[in-house]
């Protein structure tokens, strides 16, 4: 599947519209991103939350570069048929990593569904 990152970039944004806003409200000192390829080594990865959780933020949490959430497209892409299966894929990837950020975990995620 190819599809423009300009396209991929609507689509993620389209996904964090879905998103409750009470639960966007609560999303502190986060960025998310559109990356072209993941790590060296992680070529299956479709998305990553780097950083600290909410639920791992303590009394000394201050001063901190944001928390990143990556969106790979080209994995998401090569897994994908059409754009259709991409939409679905970026919003499963965009929810799956927007939970890292709540302390959510993986094998939590993947017993509700969104792993």
């Amino acid at each position: 599947m190819t599809m423009s990152k300009e396209r991929f970039e609507d689509l993620v944004g389209e996904a964090l519209d879905e998103v409750p806003p009470e639960l966007l409200d609560l999303m502190d000192n986060v960025v998310i991103l559109v990356v072209d390829d993941p790590p060296p080594g992680e070529p299956d990865l479709l998305g990553l939350y780097e950083g600290h959780a909410l639920t791992e933020r303590g009394w000394d949490y201050s001063g901190v570069l944001p928390d990143r959430i990556s969106i790979y497209r080209n994995p998401i892409l090569a897994i994908c048929d059409d754009e259709d299966d991409v939409v679905d894929e970026v919003a499963i990837t965009v929810v799956h990593e927007i939970a890292h950020h709540f302390g959510i975990d993986d094998a939590r995620l993947h017993a509700l569904g969104w792993g």
